[in-house]
């Protein structure tokens, strides 16, 4: 029988034991330097197992604060709670940058809520908006109770579809008879709100609650918990959480890149088949984890994706955005008479940038502008740590004559 890749691997010692707790969706016991924020939300939520509704609320924190890790643990308690008293509380959590549409949030919430004896799910595309949000009144009213709707990620929402999602879900109660139901938005965006209807804002926005980055004590903390739980006790050497805590620290004080600092440096010197995580381990995680992606993929480029690339970030440098597929080709078309290149159709441009905005190099949403056609709304969105036009020169030095050409622009460069 021959060797299997996986049989050495597997009989390996591992350091870990139990990874999962080193991951940001493991949902812990505690949750250290976080009682405040634990006792404002459930001081509010504590109104549904009183059969009253709880206020809307905003959660605002950076990322990493823990404003999803205390929504879950005050949830799971609330709902634990619920069942002891005989009190029907339903929290549902949407994460708004996966199910990102008014449709798709109100079918999530929908299917959620199927009762066993129903066995048609609200489809996932098809129906009128307002039948599925009748649907999803109907189940509700159903089962009655109270509803805690969290909408993780909301401002992401609310920037590509808008707020009329939030106009229907803080309007719920004035349609159900027989339940009630709370809003909870959690965002990474102070400002989101400015986005918002006034009347819409002044429902969700009833209490706010604001999560402060994590120091690195704070972080430290955070990491000797999760430890405990999920790596054997002898194998971490004395300073490597306090580094991983300091690195994080620096990154606004960010308890998710914590824990994957902690568990790739396990990780690397599992692989190295060492029985102690020391201080060089944890410099090895960090450079992969911040191993840039984005620069072999520019470097590697076909010369035409590269010249319309080019072109959107010269447009850009002139303070624009939102581009429009025209702007780019007229752009693109002076480039390559710079580089004595044979330019395509604007029709193979446009497949070059879906092809762009399926890299994740630009962003490009299709508008419609009624009759006058439809075109994309162009963006890059190239981390601003990486000198985009460097790459492109030093794989490309012609390049630099493009960068460097005053161009002429009849729309509004």
């Amino acid at each position: 029988m021959s060797q299997n890749i996986f049989d050495g691997i597997l009989t390996q010692k591992t350091l870990f034991v139990n990874k999962e707790a080193l991951r940001h969706t493991h949902q812990p016991v505690y949750l250290p330097h976080r009682d405040t924020e634990v006792e404002d939300l459930s001081f509010n939520l504590v109104e549904a197992l009183k059969g009253h509704i709880p206020s809307n609320m905003i959660l605002y924190g950076v990322t990493g604060a823990g404003k999803t890790a205390v929504t879950r643990y005050v949830c799971d308690q609330l709902e634990r709670k619920g069942e002891q008293i005989g009190r029907i509380v339903n929290p549902v959590l949407v994460n708004c940058r996966q199910i990102d549409t008014q449709y798709r949030v109100l079918s999530h919430l929908g299917n959620t809520l199927l009762e066993e004896h129903e066995q048609a799910d609200i489809p996932f595309t098809g129906w009128p908006t307002d039948r599925v949000f009748s649907e999803l009144v109907r189940r509700m009213d159903s089962r009655g109770g109270v509803y805690v709707i969290v909408l993780d990620e909301i401002d992401h929402l609310v920037k590509k579809a808008g707020d009329d999602l939030l106009y229907n879900l803080t309007n719920l109660n004035a349609q159900l008879k027989n339940a009630r139901a709370c809003v909870i938005g959690i965002s990474n965006d102070l400002k989101f709100t400015d986005f918002l209807d006034p009347r819409v804002r002044s429902r969700l926005g009833q209490q706010d609650i604001i999560f402060n980055p994590y120091n690195s004590e704070h972080l430290q903390d955070i990491l000797r918990e999760r430890a405990s739980e999920g790596i054997a006790s002898d194998a971490i050497a004395p300073g490597v959480i306090e580094l991983c805590a300091a690195l994080a620290a620096q990154e606004h004080g960010d308890a998710r890149c914590a824990l994957d600092l902690l568990r790739v440096s396990t990780e690397v010197a599992e692989r190295e088949n060492m029985s102690l995580v020391d201080q060089s381990h944890v410099r090895i995680a960090q450079a992969q984890i911040e191993s840039d992606q984005v620069t072999p993929v520019i470097r590697t480029l076909p010369t035409q994706q590269k010249i319309v690339l080019s072109s959107i970030l010269l447009i850009e440098s002139h303070g624009l955005r939102n581009i429009q597929t025209g702007e780019v080709y007229d752009i693109y078309k002076q480039a390559c008479v710079i580089l004595q290149t044979q330019f395509l159709t604007a029709r193979r441009i446009s497949g070059i940038i879906s092809n762009l905005d399926m890299l994740g190099l630009i962003t490009a949403k299709v508008i419609s502008r009624g009759r006058g056609g439809r075109t994309k709304e162009i963006n890059s969105c190239i981390p601003n740590n990486i000198d985009s036009k460097s790459v492109i020169s030093k794989s490309e030095p012609a390049f630099v004559e493009v960068f460097e050409h005053k161009y002429r622009h009849q729309s509004r460069l």
